[in-house]
C-alpha cells in the first residue's frame, strides 16, 4: 500500500477522460466524484478497470454530455430505472489502448424491507452516498470538479484499514448486513483476495445475520463464490464461510465434512480442512505450471474439482472393526452430487459440470494404479476414461496428498511420477487414437439385424475391453473373430 496527498492523486488522476468529466459536472453544476474499488486500488498499487463516478444530482445528465463531448468515440447505454448510465470510451485506457468503462450514478440514499435487498432508493448528498456504502475501504471518494480536482474525501477513515489490513463497515455491520446480505459474501470475498482480517464487531454481526443470505438469488452468490475459488489463496474464504455460519447455508455437503469421529481410540481426519489443503494445492500449482488446455477453461473448475472432490465421504462413511473408519466409493457417491450442488447454486450444467464430475469420480483411480503394479492395461483404461482431462487429473492427484508424514508423502509422488510416465509412454504410441475399435456399433447391428439395444452396447464394451487390456490388436480381422465368438455366446447369428 501507499499513501497519497491529495496533490498526488491529482497526478494520478491527471487524465483526459477524468478532467473532461470534470469539466462536464462543473458545466453543470453538480459535484462529482470517483468512487469505490478505484480509488482503493489506487492506494493498493493495483490496476483497475472498475470505474465507478458519483454524482451529487444526475449521473445520467453527467454521462450523457460526456458522450456528447467524445462523440464517436464513445458509447453510451442508460438505465433509467436503475438511476444509472455507462460510458465505453475507446482509446481511453490506461494501458493507452483498448475500452475504458465509466459506470455513472447520482449520490443516493437508501432503505430497506426486511425481506428484500431491493431498496427504496431517493437522492441523496454524498455523505449520505458514502453511508451506504459496504465497507470502509470502498467508501473513499476523489472529486473531478475544477476547483477540488484531487481532492480525497474519506469520513470513515478508510485509509486507516488500508494499512491495517481491516474489512469494516462505515455503519452498523448489522445493518448493513441485513439491508443487503449478499454484503455478507462481499465481505468474505474482499478478506480473501486482499488478505485482510475482517474487524472482531463485523465478522460477529455476519455470524449473528449469516440466515439472512436464504434472501439472496443463487446467481449474486456464486459470482462471489466464484470469485473467492480464484482468489491467490483461496482457503481463506471458504475457512470464513465455515466460521461464519454461511457455508452451512450455501454448500451444506461441504461444511458436513468438518467433523472428527472417534472409535476405540481411532480418529479420522478432519475431511474439510483436508479439502482446503488440496485447494490450496491445487492453486498454488496452477500458479507454477501451465496445464494443458481442455475442452473447458478450466483454471476455475478444476478449482471445484477439488473443493468437491471428497463431498461423498459423509455419505460414505463407516467404522468396520478392525479396519478403522472407510469411506468405501466416496468418489462414486460425490460424483452424483455435483450436478445437484451445480443445480442449486445456478452453476453451468454444460461441459464445465461434466468436467468437475468426471474429476470427482476419477479422482482415485490414479491411487489405486500407484499402490499396485503399473501396467499398460491399467493406465491405458484411465487414459481412456480421462480423455482430454487426464493431465488436470493427475494434478488433482498429486494435490490430494497431504499427509504430514514426509516418507509417505514421497513414496505416493513417486508412485504417481511412474503412473505419469507411463501415460507420457502410452500418448507417445498415440493409444488416444487407436482405443476405439474398428469395429462400431453401427456395423455390429448391420451385422445382427439389430436395433440399438443393450445387446449392442454389450458387445461394443466386450470388444473395447480386449483392445484396452491388449488382449487383440485393434485390427479388423481379430476383432472380427472375437466379435462372432462373444455373439455366439449370447445367441446371435450373423444374417
Amino acid at each position: 500500500m501507499k499513501l497519497y496527498s491529495d496533490a498526488a492523486l491529482a497526478k494520478i488522476l491527471d487524465k483526459d477522460v477524468f478532467h473532461l468529466i470534470g469539466n462536464v459536472a462543473d458545466e453543470l453544476g453538480v459535484e462529482c466524484y470517483v468512487v469505490g474499488g478505484y480509488v482503493r486500488d489506487i492506494f493498493l498499487e493495483r490496476p483497475s478497470d472498475d470505474i465507478d463516478v458519483v454524482v451529487v444530482g444526475s449521473g445520467i445528465r453527467v454521462a450523457e454530455a460526456l458522450k456528447q463531448r467524445l462523440g464517436r468515440r464513445a458509447h453510451l447505454s442508460v438505465f433509467r430505472n436503475f438511476g444509472t448510465a455507462q460510458v465505453k470510451v475507446r482509446g481511453h485506457k490506461e494501458e493507452g489502448n483498448g475500452e475504458m468503462e465509466i459506470e455513472f450514478v447520482g449520490a443516493r440514499k437508501e432503505s430497506y424491507s426486511h425481506d428484500s435487498r431491493k431498496p427504496i432508493v431517493e437522492d441523496g448528498t454524498l455523505e449520505d452516498d458514502q453511508n451506504r456504502r459496504d465497507f470502509t475501504i470502498n467508501a473513499m471518494a476523489i472529486c473531478l470538479n475544477h476547483s477540488r480536482f484531487g481532492q480525497l474525501v474519506d469520513p470513515f477513515n478508510g485509509i486507516a484499514d488500508l494499512e491495517d489490513g481491516i474489512i469494516a463497515t462505515p455503519l452498523d455491520p448489522e445493518v448493513t448486513f441485513s439491508d443487503d446480505p449478499l454484503r455478507m459474501m462481499r465481505c468474505i470475498r474482499f478478506a480473501t483476495q486482499l488478505n485482510f482480517q475482517i474487524e472482531d464487531e463485523t465478522f460477529e454481526a455476519l455470524q449473528r445475520m449469516a440466515a439472512r443470505i436464504k434472501i439472496v438469488s443463487a446467481e449474486r452468490i456464486e459470482v462471489e463464490l466464484n470469485k473467492i475459488m480464484m482468489a491467490p489463496h483461496p482457503s481463506i474464504g471458504f475457512e470464513l464461510l465455515q466460521r461464519s455460519g454461511l457455508l452451512q447455508i450455501i454448500l451444506p455437503e461441504l461444511a458436513a465434512l468438518d467433523i472428527v469421529e472417534k472409535r476405540d481410540n481411532r480418529a479420522h481426519k478432519n475431511n474439510f480442512y483436508h479439502t482446503l489443503e488440496v485447494l490450496e494445492n491445487v492453486a498454488a500449482q496452477q500458479k507454477s505450471v501451465e496445464s494443458v488446455q481442455s475442452v473447458v477453461d478450466n483454471s476455475l473448475w478444476l478449482r471445484w474439482a477439488a473443493l468437491l472432490h471428497d463431498v461423498g465421504k459423509t455419505k460414505s462413511k463407516r467404522w468396520e472393526p478392525g479396519i478403522g473408519w472407510t469411506f468405501h466409493n466416496h468418489n462414486t457417491i460425490g460424483a452424483r452430487m455435483v450436478p445437484q450442488i451445480f443445480r442449486r447454486l445456478k452453476l453451468p450444467m454444460g461441459a464445465e459440470m461434466k468436467y468437475v464430475q468426471l474429476l470427482v469420480d476419477l479422482h482415485m483411480r490414479p491411487q489405486v494404479i500407484a499402490d499396485s503394479e503399473v501396467t499398460d492395461s491399467a493406465v491405458r483404461r484411465l487414459l481412456n476414461d480421462a480423455g482430454d482431462y487426464i493431465d488436470d487429473l493427475m494434478l488433482l492427484c498429486e494435490a490430494d496428498i497431504t499427509s504430514k508424514n514426509e516418507v509417505k508423502k514421497r513414496m505416493f509422488l513417486e508412485n504417481f511420477r511412474m503412473v505419469r510416465e507411463k501415460l507420457a509412454d502410452l500418448q507417445v504410441k498415440d493409444y488416444k487414437r487407436l482405443l476405439q475399435p474398428v469395429i462400431d456399433g453401427n456395423e455390429i447391428m448391420e451385422l445382427f439385424h439389430l436395433k440399438p439395444s443393450r445387446e449392442v452396447g454389450v458387445l461394443k464394451q466386450y470388444l473395447k475391453d480386449a483392445v484396452l487390456d491388449n488382449r487383440v490388436e485393434n485390427e479388423r480381422e481379430p476383432l472380427m473373430a472375437l466379435l462372432l465368438e462373444k455373439a455366439h455366446q449370447m445367441g446371435l447369428v450373423k444374417e
